[in-house]
């Protein structure tokens, strides 16, 4: 066998319909779209959701809640997380980035206190909550909040 032999099995390849090519094809005169109406013009189609004038479903359904435009994305980092760095290494975005502990800097970061840390580190970032300087500080680490 070699690629001149090569074909698609029978049956997995159909032509596409041809319409509007005479009355022999079987698709001529309106080209299968009926006689009259919106959708035997051209460009006429219903929009999606249309129910012939009737109120769409989407309308007669309740609506619930609320979408905040204004809503900040901050990341969450716990302290546990923070124990993948060495003693004494400086945390930042990029640190947090590059280390896969975060896909994105959204609109900030913020450290939480879940976890215990024993050993020194050093962060830069946007926030951080009071519980988690403290046992970042009583390791003997720095927090620097930009």
């Amino acid at each position: 066998m070699d690629l001149s032999e090569l074909k698609p099995p029978e049956g997995s390849r159909k032509k596409r319909k041809r319409v509007g090519r005479g009355t022999g094809s079987g698709h001529g005169k309106t080209s299968c779209r009926g006689s009259k109406g919106q959708n035997s013009r051209s460009g006429g189609r219903v929009k999606p959701g249309f129910e012939g004038g009737q109120m769409p479903l989407s309308r007669r359904l309740p609506k619930r809640g609320f979408c905040n435009i204004f809503r900040k994305k901050i990341v969450i980092v716990s302290i546990e997380q923070l124990k993948r760095f060495p003693e004494g290494s400086v945390i930042d975005s990029d640190t947090l980035i590059n280390s896969g502990i975060i896909k994105s800097k959204g609109d900030g970061i913020k450290v939480l206190g879940k976890g215990f840390i024993d050993y020194p580190l050093s962060l830069k970032i946007d926030r951080i909550s009071r519980g988690a300087r403290e046992k970042i500080e009583a390791a003997g680490g720095t927090v620097e909040v930009i």
